[in-house]
């Protein structure tokens, strides 16, 4: 009858434990810093909200994942993380072989997210007026910039100034 000796089932253990080098070296989530210019805009990551920049985010690198950051009276900004390989996929092939492989690509560990920080620079709203012959063009807009100027104000037919409906 044949019996494994202490030596063979420690290494045994200790292979299975190298085996997903990657997950074990870098895990499976990754911290990810979001900035903004201007600072104190929403961040949403797949469409779940975050918190407000700058904010670090700690997510799963087996997914790609789209962050969108938000500010009122601003363009909305949006990127994409993407999952890359990582460098750990050479000590899988080496010692962990196929199973560690397995294991880091279910896992997600076996990736990286790029860019590893993302940094938004927001954009005022504003709008363009073409000048036309003959046009009349009006423009609304919920919150108006401090250093913009009231030039008129349209009113309905038969209302006295300063009046309200």
């Amino acid at each position: 009858m044949y019996r494994a000796s202490p030596r063979y089932a420690a290494a045994a253990i200790a292979l299975l434990a190298v085996a997903a080098c990657a997950s074990i070296i870098h895990g499976t989530r990754q911290d990810v810093g979001i900035s903004s210019s201007p600072s104190a805009a929403q961040v949403t990551v797949d469409g779940i909200q975050t918190g407000t920049t700058p904010v670090v985010t700690h997510l799963t690198r087996k997914d790609n994942h789209i962050v969108r950051i938000e500010l009122a009276g601003y363009k909305p900004y949006e990127t994409t993380l993407t999952r890359k390989v990582s460098g750990w996929v050479w000590g899988n092939i080496v010692f962990g072989g196929l199973i560690g492989l397995a294991v880091d690509a279910i896992s997600g560990g076996l990736y990286n997210l790029t860019p590893e920080q993302v940094s938004g620079t927001l954009l005022a709203n504003s709008s363009k007026v073409a000048p036309m012959r003959d046009g009349l063009f009006v423009m609304v807009v919920l919150k108006p910039q401090p250093e913009w100027r009231k030039v008129a104000q349209l009113q309905r037919e038969g209302q006295s100034v300063g009046a309200t409906d």
